[in-house]
């Protein structure tokens, strides 16, 4: 089959799951898989379409299953102990109450590092009442500043569903991903918050709400100490980055010591030691709240994990096509380079609304186009996945959930949440890439 024919028919395809997932609001999973399903049934010998649909759902959930179910269990642990508000409240000394839309920004920032945006947005929505209330400043800019940290860090770095599936594919250096993507975030999310005070310089500030608590630390007292509370974060990412940076120093070295940090530092074994240093942080253990903790984990897992998974069927399918291969015979002529993982996703994106879906689907198309665009290296890997989490920012708007999580659960209108928080988002995302770009001319 040609090449324009089959750059048509996963063209059409991705436009196919737009619709049927924006338009008519059809269950995501069913309709990527129908949509693979067709494509295959088109592009593909008969006999190959389904063991290549199970082999791209089966690969996906073998590598990164465990991760997203771990991270989440970090997660709600963090906020049923009260650890992320221990965190915030010791943010928030550092910057003052005059700073306090600095402090709900970098308190998403940190805390979302192991807590999805959607999720952290809701736990922290009741904090940020709380700053607004003490600090008056306007809602839509203190909305913006908290959903702008938790953004920045979703689209980068695992256990992200959306970065993980991509690692499926791309097969960067895991440990490199994070402390890079972290690096990278920072930058985006400091432009976003710039952005935010910016368009927010003339709000009138918010007025007192009589049925808001304005005791922000009246809880405190019972809440983890702030070292404690770091500890599930800091130490999963300690001993990947130490695993990457032993591995790149040693590489040949083969003893027990070596076997410790090689097995530690397994995103599994690394994540498994965060949710075990969780739990210390109950006052006193209760096997069955802690059980019970865990099984409400792994529920919110389940639709994450059945959506990865589809992704990566989507994935295995258009990679089965060659169309990758071939257009990337056709885009290494444009020298466009890293902007071209960058591009596609950000019209994934911006088309159909999800980050998770835009990352893995622009994965599936570049990931066979590196050798063209010559990133088929280690560190061209990771420069390409992280141009493509840049490129799933940009931008959130009304089709994307966690725009409607930003406005409903700040009492926000669509109308002062597309001019100040979507227009955050491109700014992002044009930013962060920069900043991989910047990070290319010294590392390729």
């Amino acid at each position: 089959m040609s090449f324009p024919v089959l750059l048509s028919l996963v063209l059409a395809s991705i436009a196919l799951i737009v619709l049927l997932t924006s338009w008519f609001k059809h269950n995501t999973f069913l309709s990527m898989f129908i949509v693979s399903l067709l494509l295959g049934v088109v592009a593909l010998p008969a006999k190959e379409v389904v063991p290549i649909i199970t082999q791209g759902f089966g690969d996906t959930m073998k590598s990164i299953g465990v991760i997203i179910v771990l991270g989440i269990m970090i997660g709600v642990v963090l906020e049923k102990t009260g650890a992320t508000l221990s965190m915030a409240t010791a943010i928030l000394r550092l910057t003052g109450k005059d700073n306090a839309g600095l402090a709900i920004g970098i308190t998403g920032l940190v805390t979302g590092i192991p807590i999805f945006c959607n999720s952290g947005f809701i736990m922290l929505s009741g904090l940020n009442q709380s700053l607004v209330q003490r600090s008056g400043k306007p809602m839509i800019y203190m909305a913006t500043m908290l959903a702008a940290g938790l953004y920045s860090i979703h689209c980068l770095i695992p256990p992200h569903p959306g970065a993980m599936a991509a690692v499926s594919l791309m097969l960067p250096n895991i440990g490199q991903l994070i402390v890079l993507g972290i690096m990278v975030a920072i930058p985006g999310a400091v432009a976003g918050f710039a952005w935010a005070r910016f368009m927010c310089r003339n709000e009138p500030h918010s007025q007192v709400d009589a049925q808001t608590d304005g005791k922000l630390y009246a809880d405190e007292p019972v809440l983890p100490s702030t070292s404690r509370s770091f500890l599930p974060i800091l130490v999963p990412l300690l001993l990947l980055t130490g695993k990457s940076v032993f591995t790149l120093k040693q590489p040949a070295v083969n003893n027990l010591f070596a076997a410790t940090i090689s097995l530690i530092g397994c995103p599994e074994v690394a994540l498994l030691i965060g949710v075990g240093l969780a739990v210390t942080l109950f006052k006193s253990i209760n096997a069955r709240v802690v059980s019970e903790l865990f099984d409400e984990a792994i529920e919110k897992a389940g639709p994450i994990l059945v959506l990865t998974g589809a992704g990566g069927i989507f994935g295995a399918v258009i990679k089965a096509t060659g169309v990758g291969e071939q257009a990337g015979t056709y885009l290494a002529a444009s020298g466009l380079g890293l902007a071209i993982p960058f591009i596609i996703a950000a019209f994934l994106k911006t088309a159909q609304g999800s980050s998770t879906v835009a990352i893995m689907t622009a994965a599936s198309i570049v990931a066979p186009m590196l050798t063209a665009l010559h990133l088929d290296s280690d560190t061209g890997r990771l420069l390409a996945t992280l141009a493509m989490g840049a490129g799933s920012m940009v931008v959130s708007h009304a089709n994307d959930s966690y725009f409607w999580v930003v406005a409903k659960f700040s009492g926000l209108d669509s109308g002062p949440t597309l001019r100040v928080y979507t227009t955050s988002t491109l700014i992002m995302g044009l930013s962060t890439f920069l900043a991989v770009w910047v990070c290319s001319l010294f590392m390729l």
